[in-house]
């Protein structure tokens, strides 16, 4: 399978996001509004500089009309996509690819979901009349099924993983006080989290995400004009996207410890990045934390832990702010609640503001020590079937220097796929499903 990537041919020069939370008296325009406006204010350009759109939102909008209405935008392509909970991240790969192609100059990516005024205190869907397979689950027991799963296959005993999914939640709150978009804004102690009312299996209310309004938005130029907009541009390394073949539910072989689709996506990713060992070339980690055993999972098919020790890697701190490897350090879902158009947009702009060392309290000490790389990820689905994005971002190019101004040069790297490793060994630990499993794997 050929995956080339565009590494170092495009960058993302503004970004904009919203605070995310009950928007009462904000419409969905007014977010978009919001959103687009402080993007191409932070890049210094107008409007109409824009050549094309991308605009992602599952509820809140059903064609291009959704973005060039409120904006006003003057007969030029908008595109309304979705793709799940990685609907965000879909809008940003397709408008990358569509500037690193050469059609368009300038390109901006925008996500919106307004959820609050729906009168639902959760997602809102409606499933296609399917053949009686599918689940009838609401998304807190489908998830929920990961924790027992893990408990019974590395040994970890139930008072154990409660412990885990306590600090993991605790974490990403103490990181959402400390940020004034997030939804949530107050640390939560660990005895109030483990003692939250039941949701669904062993999940309390603080181990779900919440349900909230946003937007966030992107602008993205080629990588040899990056430097006509800002000092402080954002080079995409990697874009991956995988969507799996929905086996999981009826798999008697799947074991609801993993998301193969995360791992492919990962693996994809790091090739094309040219990534050997996540967890010690990244500086941090966005990732999808819809639920906390979904984040304890992904710390494994990320490859940020080894198989059956990343419960040890939380307690020990090591995915804290101030850890080895900060994951969510803007708060994740669990600070911003998930308007699904604009979680992962929202994701890459704490990339933005990390890499550019616009963090504040948040900053992350390593890259002020060197790391320069930001990795993002969604999913959407549920476990076993589900798509999974990952996109990994720079604050430098390989090989453009910030004086000379020319495009990233071509080699044989750049335009033919490396060959990952097996499921790249990351943290000294095989990264992607165990070996027992016959879950599908992309050809290495």
């Amino acid at each position: 399978m050929a995956s080339n990537g565009i590494r170092d041919r495009v960058a993302i020069v503004g970004m904009g996001c919203t605070a995310f939370g009950e928007h009462w008296d904000k419409s969905v325009d007014d977010l978009l509004i919001d959103a687009s406006s402080e993007a191409l204010n932070s890049a210094s350009l107008p409007l109409d500089a824009v050549d094309a759109f991308w605009l992602g939102t599952l509820f809140s909008g059903q064609s291009g009309l959704t973005l060039s209405r409120p904006l006003k935008i003057a007969y030029k392509p908008v595109s309304r996509l979705e793709n799940y909970c990685a609907t965000g991240s879909e809008a940003f790969r397709n408008a990358c690819y569509a500037v690193a192609s050469g059609a368009y100059d300038v390109a901006m990516a925008i996500g919106v979901e307004k959820l609050k005024d729906s009168g639902f205190s959760g997602l809102v869907g409606t499933r296609a009349s399917g053949d009686g397979t599918g689940a009838s689950l609401t998304a807190p027991a489908m998830f929920s099924l990961l924790a027992p799963a893990y408990a019974k296959k590395y040994g970890v005993d139930e008072a154990q993983l409660k412990e885990v999914m306590t600090r993991i939640a605790w974490k990403n709150h103490k990181n959402g006080a400390l940020n004034s978009r997030a939804q949530f804004r107050k640390e939560v102690a660990k005895d109030v989290i483990a003692c939250s009312p039941l949701v669904a299996g062993a999940l309390g209310i603080f181990d779900c995400s919440g349900v909230s309004d946003g937007s966030a938005a992107a602008v993205i130029v080629r990588a040899e004009d990056a430097y006509k907009y800002t000092d402080k541009p954002l080079f995409v390394k990697a874009l991956s996207f995988i969507a799996g073949p929905a086996a999981g539910p009826i798999d008697p072989d799947y074991d609801y410890t993993t998301f193969p689709e995360a791992v492919a996506s990962a693996s994809d990713a790091y090739a094309q990045a040219g990534i050997k060992d996540p967890r010690a070339e990244l500086a941090m980690a966005e990732v999808h934390d819809c639920f906390t055993p979904t984040e304890l999972v992904l710390m494994e098919d990320l490859g940020f832990a080894a198989r059956g020790t990343a419960w040890k890697e939380v307690l020990a701190g090591t995915f804290d702010l101030d850890g080895e490897l900060a994951v969510n350090p803007d708060g994740g879902l669990k600070s911003f609640g998930h308007p699904i158009g604009a979680s992962g947009l929202r994701m890459l702009f704490e990339c933005w503001l990390q890499l550019r060392g616009e963090a504040g309290k948040r900053q992350i000490a390593s890259i002020d020590r060197g790391r320069k790389l930001a990795l993002t990820h969604n999913l959407g689905g549920a476990p076993g079937e589900c798509v999974s994005f990952v996109s990994v971002v720079g604050s430098e190019p390989e090989r453009v220097g910030r004086r000379s101004g020319r495009a990233p040069q071509s080699s044989a790297r750049s335009t033919q796929r490396a060959r990952p490793p097996p499921f790249a060994r990351a943290a000294g630990a095989l990264v992607g499903p165990p070996p027992d499993s016959r879950m599908p794997r992309p050809a290495s």
